[in-house]
Order: C-alpha cells, then sequence, then structure tokens
C-alpha cells in the first residue's frame, strides 16, 4: 500500500511539473509576443504550434532550425508571409520556446 501511494505521488508531482513547465513556455511564448501570429491548436498569421510540431516530428535537425529561425525570423515554408526576426529573444530563450512547440 505504501508503494502504490508512493507512485501516485511521484506521479502526481511528474504530472504537476510537467504542467507548470507546458504554462511557463506559454508564458514565455507570450512575453515574445509568439502569440500574436500563433496559437497552439489554430493557424492565426503564423501556422498552429501543433501544425509545427506535426510537420517536424521526428525531426533531428528540427530543433537548431526552429531556434535559428525565432531569432533570425525567416519565411516560404508556410505561405507567403515571413515570420519577423525576434531580435530580443535570446537563444536558450528560443531553444526553450522550439522544445515546446515540438512537445505539443
Amino acid at each position: 500500500m505504501l508503494r502504490r501511494k508512493l507512485i501516485i505521488s511521484l506521479c502526481s508531482v511528474m504530472v504537476l511539473f510537467t504542467s507548470h513547465q507546458l504554462l511557463a513556455d506559454e508564458a514565455l511564448a507570450k512575453s515574445k509576443n509568439c502569440l500574436a501570429c500563433h496559437s497552439v491548436a489554430n493557424k492565426v498569421v503564423g501556422p498552429a504550434f501543433k501544425d509545427v510540431a506535426a510537420k517536424y516530428k521526428g525531426d533531428d535537425a528540427a530543433l537548431v532550425a526552429l531556434t535559428n529561425k525565432v531569432i533570425k525570423g525567416g519565411g516560404g515554408v508556410w505561405g507567403g508571409i515571413p515570420m519577423p526576426p525576434n531580435a530580443t529573444t535570446s537563444e536558450a530563450e528560443a531553444e526553450i520556446l522550439v522544445n515546446w512547440i515540438l512537445s505539443l
């Protein structure tokens, strides 16, 4: 019985940590104005983050490529509207954002 309670407690902590991390990364996306053009589930100006995650699933080069795209901007992959550079985002912040997006 004690072992079961311990496992349930550990699972609860993992769920809380994961939920907190997802919320923290969404908060970072808000603070960097990503959500002005993107949303998690629906296309706005740019693609939905879930669509980005699906497109790059299993692509080992995606983290580096998308981290650079967040910082430097880019275009042509999702249509004619380019993504502007986000020069106020550090490489570490961009990597956190991309890891979050790819986890959706």
